[in-house]
């Protein structure tokens, strides 16, 4: 009979993780990924970039007040709002042709949780030291004063690149030096505190005590990988026909000379026959073999658990394809360098396809490397990432450096003139994307008898500011017992030119008679 003991527990209590360190290409790997990510957060907000008196310096800059987006020539308008929407597209599709060619290559290397972690563990291992001492630290029930130093530096450490991580980010939203000093003389805004203290908070817990755990549990991303996933899609993964049965190397090569050595010595005493080597020895037999180590060949795996001493989520890998595994390749690194040092070929763990386990299995070779990353979900991710970059930088190239828009005031709808004229009021915002002051001339075209008028001026021309927008209202007149005066409704079509290059802009509109009921 169950009780409610024999229940599965539906969460397992975490077992702190505390990887080995360890070298190799893919560790290299991440080491360089690692410095060039942190360097381009850290060190972009202070990169200058002249644009002119009239527009910050700072080379990216989110302006939230103005409602612009700078990056280094690039000047995003809130209209323009296509081209922010068309990056994250190309980010989601570029997280899916990674993860179908390569698995979760993006969580193992470039994932902020990951890059942040990797950077807390190697501080904890330059304070604490390597795997055996931290995890002797962790096991000490007693908090002495060493102990109680080593927390204390570690958490130090880990608050300052927090709180570094934290003002870095609010940099990109507000002119850096100028902030900074803001922050240390306490006159930056609360908004800017609040973020710096939220970012700190978060990034201290999830580097330093969460870890795995953020992986694991609230990320969504190992939850939909299995759909950008197919047998060719290349992946960590353990060649179990190769290195099974696990066991220790030298024991059973000591078993097997033993054994070899107690048959010659039979054989020189005077036993006939020819010496013969038997896999299944006498438990009796001279050198102390064991019939255990003589009954199978052995594989290539001495479970030496150095591919789990070094995973930063604790799992083994040797147990097949787990939800858990961020595929950072540091158990390939580990394996391999135990594979050198017994004279084994390396790759006992590698990035390996389902189909080539297969294949490799029943003693053929492996497809090549162009094949698994050459194929047509990883084409057809490919082509649709590079249609949209190309359709982001010709709307770029091809985008207007003056806009307008009209809006028509309806109230009322019209006004008649004591001449017996008509006329209809517009506000028309004109915009100036260029670094300096631009006289703009409106006009309108679609009826000869329509007239244009601009408010507060005897002309039709009105300078714009430098990227900025100006607001000009209009007044298009029909004269007495003209077409337009009388009929219910005209179609005409308002432009603005920019006197200095001729670039010209329009928008299409309607002109209201005195029919207008």
């Amino acid at each position: 009979m169950s009780t409610e003991s024999d229940a599965p527990k539906l969460y397992v209590a975490r077992e702190p993780i505390f990887p080995r360190r360890v070298s190799g290409k893919f560790r290299n790997l991440k080491w360089i990924i690692l410095i060039v990510t942190l360097g381009i957060y850290y060190v972009t907000p202070w990169i200058r970039w002249d644009r002119g008196p009239a527009l910050p310096d700072q080379a990216v800059l989110i302006d939230l007040a103005n409602r612009r987006f700078f990056f280094f020539w690039i000047e995003i308008w809130p209209h323009e709002f296509y081209f922010v929407a068309g990056l994250l597209i190309m980010a989601g599709l570029g997280l899916f042709l990674f993860t179908s060619a390569l698995g979760r290559v993006w969580c193992g290397y470039a994932c902020p949780q990951t890059v942040w972690t990797d950077l807390f563990i190697l501080v904890e291992r330059w304070i604490e030291g390597d795997r055996n001492a931290r995890l002797r630290l962790h096991r000490q029930k007693k908090l002495d004063f060493r102990k109680a130093r080593l927390r204390l530096t570690k958490w130090t450490a880990w608050l300052l690149i927090a709180v570094a991580t934290g003002g870095a980010w609010v940099f990109y939203f507000a002119d850096a030096p100028t902030l900074l000093v803001d922050l240390f003389t306490l006159n930056a805004h609360p908004a800017a505190y609040t973020t710096v203290a939220i970012l700190t908070g978060t990034t201290f817990f999830f580097g330093g005590f969460a870890r795995e755990q953020i992986c694991i549990y609230a990320c969504p991303w190992p939850r939909i990988q299995a759909a950008m996933m197919d047998e060719e899609t290349l992946t960590v993964a353990y060649r179990a026909w190769r290195g099974e049965p696990r066991g220790k190397h030298n024991v059973r090569r000591a078993s097997v000379q033993a054994a070899q050595a107690a048959e010659e010595a039979t054989h020189a005493a005077g036993n006939d026959g020819p010496p013969r080597y038997s896999p299944t020895p006498k438990p009796n037999a001279p050198g102390g073999v064991r019939p255990e180590d003589m009954e199978q060949e052995h594989g290539d795996c001495i479970d030496c658990m150095a591919c789990v001493n070094v995973c930063p989520v604790g799992i083994d890998i040797r147990e097949g394809q787990q939800l858990e595994c961020i595929t950072c390749a540091l158990c390939i690194d580990a394996c391999d360098d135990v594979m050198a040092k017994i004279g084994k070929p390396r790759g006992l763990i590698d990035y390996i396809a389902l189909s080539d386990e297969e294949r490799e299995r029943a003693g053929g070779t492996p497809k090549p490397l162009w094949k698994h990353v050459f194929r047509p979900r990883v084409i057809l991710y490919t082509a649709l990432w590079a249609l949209v970059g190309l359709g982001l930088i010709f709307a770029l190239f091809i985008r207007p450096e003056i806009e307008m828009t009209v809006a028509p005031v309806r109230n009322p709808i019209n006004v008649v003139l004591s001449d017996g004229s008509v006329r209809n009021t517009y506000d028309v915002r004109l915009l100036n994307k260029h670094g300096e002051d631009r006289p703009f001339r409106i006009s309108l075209t679609g009826h000869p008898e329509l007239n244009v008028q601009l408010e507060g001026r005897p002309e039709t021309t009105v300078t714009v500011p430098a990227n900025q927008t100006y607001l000009q209202r209009v007044y298009v007149v029909a004269p007495p017992a003209s077409d337009p005066a009388d009929a219910e409704r005209t179609e005409f079509r308002l432009w603005v030119e920019d006197l200095t290059d001729a670039e010209r802009a329009h928008t299409d509109t309607i002109f209201f008679g005195r029919d207008t009921q």
